[in-house]
């Protein structure tokens, strides 16, 4: 089985193509990253672009990998999607035991949520059943009892952005296979199996963007999205210095730190100042200008947490940061002590194949992508393995549960 995972984010673009094995071992076999124009705060905003970067990340694939993609799980993002738990409830006849129709008759009762008109649902996620009363059932198939009720966390997205980024991917001559949210892709991608039984936030700290979300024994409990990523990062330092955009970036990437203790003192970097001059600027005191933004985005994730959940320190167990963003030195240690909980930088994991390509944090999501359309009950015919034209294009753990969710809801 080939299944291709499609990441369009505000500063890239990312197509991993992934083999799924008859004995469940998935095989990263293509992967293929470009630039993206044409999208701000992960919403498409220009659609030329960013149909011919999905078209140039796809076709970098299809070559790694000597197959042709027709069809996608795309990743969607953005401050347009919306969130909530809902609660489900369905009755049962007195001396029968639940089936799988009384679950869905409870999460269906949970998506009929009023969303506003303007915003498709996305997800239904159940997170926790109750049994007459009896609370922390994860799977109440078989069990006896006359009310059942469910949380379900629900996630949905503004039909305006989902319908433009859906147009971008059909004018690239692919299929919209399915969708997921990037965040929940996030989280496939990287939970490891300790975590999967752990309270764990996690953090997907883009260019444009921030995806909140917290899981809960492996399941989706809570997700948000912050208007605030790496490229505002990069905004502060060409503000601050003077310096043109791309400067920054360059910059950023290869001295930041989010620590100045993590600087070298005795490092002065020279930098290409606006009007093509040479400055100076001492690698400690570039950190002063980053840390304040990664600061803020850290506090507004503790604040969504907070509102939604409680306290962060009593829901969350561990951290996990995932993100372009996260492969800033020190970000971890940052979160660390702002969190005053253990984090680690989160990289994919429990694949074969081009490991050494995708295990950084900034494939998270696309991996996460592939894993969940290894995950759904219904494929459409793979496409044949032959080698992709040389022209211009046109496990376990959560995994296993999350099959077990859609077989159920479908």
């Amino acid at each position: 089985m080939i299944i291709a995972g499609l990441d369009v984010g505000t500063s890239k673009v990312t197509t991993v193509i992934g083999e799924l094995a008859p004995d469940g071992v998935l095989d990263i076999i293509g992967e293929g990253t470009v630039p993206s124009q044409g999208l701000k705060r992960g919403v498409v905003v220009n659609l030329e672009r960013t149909t011919e970067a999905i078209r140039q990340s796809v076709f970098q694939a299809e070559r790694v990998a000597g197959v042709k993609v027709e069809r996608v799980v795309v990743g969607v993002g953005g401050p347009h999607l919306k969130s909530v738990t809902s609660h489900g409830l369905a009755a049962i006849r007195r001396g029968h035991s639940i089936t799988e129709a009384d679950v869905e008759r409870a999460i269906e009762q949970a998506k009929a949520y009023p969303f506003d008109g303007e915003l498709e649902l996305l997800h239904a996620l159940p997170l926790e059943f109750k049994v007459d009363g009896q609370e922390g059932i994860r799977d109440p198939i078989g069990m006896a009892g006359v009310r059942l009720e469910v949380d379900v966390h629900l996630v949905a997205a503004g039909r305006g952005p989902l319908a433009n980024l859906r147009r971008a991917v059909e004018e690239a001559g692919l299929t919209v296979e399915a969708l997921a949210v990037q965040v929940l892709a996030g989280g496939l991608g990287v939970l490891n199996p300790d975590e999967e039984r752990m309270n764990v936030l996690l953090l997907d700290v883009g260019g444009g963007t921030t995806d909140v979300a917290v899981f809960r024994g492996g399941r989706l409990a809570h997700s948000a999205v912050l208007p605030l990523g790496g490229d505002h990062v990069t905004q502060d330092i060409a503000q601050l210095l003077k310096i043109p955009f791309e400067e920054a970036e360059r910059v950023k990437r290869k001295y930041g730190a989010a620590l100045p203790e993590l600087a070298d003192p005795e490092l002065v970097l020279e930098i290409n100042q606006e009007g093509g001059s040479l400055g100076e600027v001492p690698a400690p005191e570039l950190a002063r200008i980053i840390r304040p933004r990664l600061r803020e985005i850290l506090h507004l994730a503790r604040q969504s947490v907070d509102e939604a959940l409680g306290p962060l320190e009593i829901h969350v167990n561990r951290v996990v940061l995932t993100g372009g963003t996260a492969m800033l030195r020190g970000f971890d240690l940052l979160a660390r002590q702002q969190y005053t909980l253990p984090v680690r930088v989160g990289r994919p994991h429990g694949v074969s194949g081009l490991t050494d390509v995708v295990a950084t944090p900034a494939h998270a999501a696309a991996v996460g992508l592939v894993r969940f359309g290894a995950s759904l009950p219904v494929r459409a015919p793979e496409p044949k393995r032959v080698r992709a034209k040389e022209e211009k294009p046109k496990g376990e753990g959560f995994w296993a549960r999350l099959k077990e969710i859609f077989n159920n809801l479908f």
